[in-house]
């Protein structure tokens, strides 16, 4: 059995990141890395996709050109993990053992979270940023008017803010070609708010009554009739919501049985739900009952495992109660490989806390960008440097910018070789 000083399950941002920064760090660590993808994708960009300002071929990379010198890339998917015996199990190389384990493998698209989303997504206006951008951009050229509807589950998601940046984009489309007077856009979540962090949400709130936009909080996507094309969700707050049975139902909601309610749609877009991968959720590395069910038991600040002193994890899997985006991971990567090298050093754990940091570029239609930096408990956490040129809780061409052409930039030549 082969056994590594280091092993890292996962190369996406999170374990590309923390195996480049070890290497500048150590080079001479023996780590290993397994990941069985050949490419690898810039997601942050798929909202632009779905909205015709960017090219899908230039969110895709090799993946072997971003796997740090010197590192082991088993080109395999992890199974299962065993943290007693410390040794990974993959679909085809077998067992892997580890003295340091980093658990960065991301989370997965359950399908079947949603009756009906397997059998609808992909087609007749059902789409989703998440799976197929570019069939989202199709669905949106082709759409001739009615009603919109942009959903999310209430699952944990990557992005949290994907749905309603696709939403904003998606109603500046429709204005600017003559088809807003013709359409209803509807945004439909179970959340309570429109964003959690005051400041920005006092912005998206007057972007969605200046814009007509109906906002549908408590409402979770429960069912999707594609023959009829009708979304159903259930409305978690007790009594009846107002929009529905008035004069002014536009959008044609109707309420079946107490709590559910029933709505037409023209053009769907849902994230679909998400969890953790299986072999995560079966692993005693992850939490096995209450509210972070199934992800990685870590602690918050330092990224350790709560069990299992010599396993990190980051990224989408870990159990944080913070967004789930490739910003937090640029401050988390830092914390776990500063703490992972004082462990192996010193067998103690370093001093170097995570805070919670993670941003939310909400693009708010085209050119304009709101850019959403916050931490822990939904403080406002705002760059310094850029805080003091921009107030970037407003709608701001150079933020779009930046969404367009800084970030892709950064992450492939900075974030990726370990440099920022």
């Amino acid at each position: 059995m082969k056994k590594y000083k280091i092993l890292i399950i996962g190369g996406g941002t999170a374990g590309i990141m923390v195996a480049a920064r070890l290497k500048r760090a150590e080079k001479n660590l023996q780590i290993g890395l397994i990941e069985p993808s050949d490419k690898h994708y810039y997601q942050p960009a798929w909202t632009l996709v779905g909205a015709g300002t960017f090219d899908m071929q230039k969110t895709i990379r090799e993946e072997k050109n971003y796997i740090p010198k010197g590192v082991d890339w088993i080109k395999d998917a992890a199974t299962a993990i065993d943290p007693e015996t410390k040794t990974v199990n993959t679909a085809a190389t077998g067992q892997i053992g580890y003295e340091y384990l980093v658990v960065a493998p991301g989370l997965v698209m359950n399908l079947d979270g949603i009756e009906g989303l397997r059998d609808s997504l992909g087609k007749e206006g059902v789409c989703s940023n998440y799976v197929d951008p570019e069939y989202t951009w199709e669905v949106l050229r082709n759409f001739k008017g009615g009603n919109a509807v942009f959903t999310q589950p209430a699952t944990p998601i990557k992005c949290g803010g994907a749905p309603q940046k696709i939403m904003y984009l998606a109603e500046d489309y429709l204005r600017k070609n003559g088809l807003r007077n013709k359409s209803n856009v509807i945004f439909a979540t179970p959340g309570t708010v429109i964003f959690g962090v005051k400041d920005f949400a006092k912005t998206l709130n007057k972007i969605i009554q200046e814009r007509d936009i109906y906002f549908k909080p408590f409402y979770t996507p429960i069912k999707i009739d594609s023959k009829n094309k009708k979304i159903h969700f259930k409305y978690s707050q007790s009594g009846i919501n107002s929009c529905v049975g008035t004069e002014d139902n536009r959008i044609k909601e109707e309420v079946v049985r107490d709590t559910e309610i029933v709505m037409p749609y023209d053009m769907l877009h849902l994230a679909p739900p998400q969890e953790a991968p299986k072999f995560i959720q079966q692993s005693k590395i992850a939490y096995q009952e209450g509210p972070s069910k199934g992800w990685v038991k870590v602690d918050i600040n330092t990224l350790q495992h709560l069990d299992y002193p010599e396993i990190f994890a980051l990224g989408d899997v870990a159990a944080l109660p913070t967004a789930k985006t490739g910003a937090a991971i640029r401050k988390q990567a830092p914390v776990v490989v500063s703490n992972l090298l004082h462990l192996v050093k010193n067998n103690k754990l370093g001093e170097k806390i995570y805070e919670g940091y993670s941003s939310c570029p909400l693009v708010t239609g085209y050119g304009k960008m709101v850019l959403a930096e916050f931490k822990y408990d939904n403080v406002r956490d705002s760059d310094p440097i850029l805080s003091k040129i921009f107030d970037t809780s407003k709608e701001l061409y150079p933020m779009w910018l930046l969404k367009k052409y800084g970030l892709p930039y950064l992450y492939w030549n900075q974030m990726l070789r370990g440099k920022m």
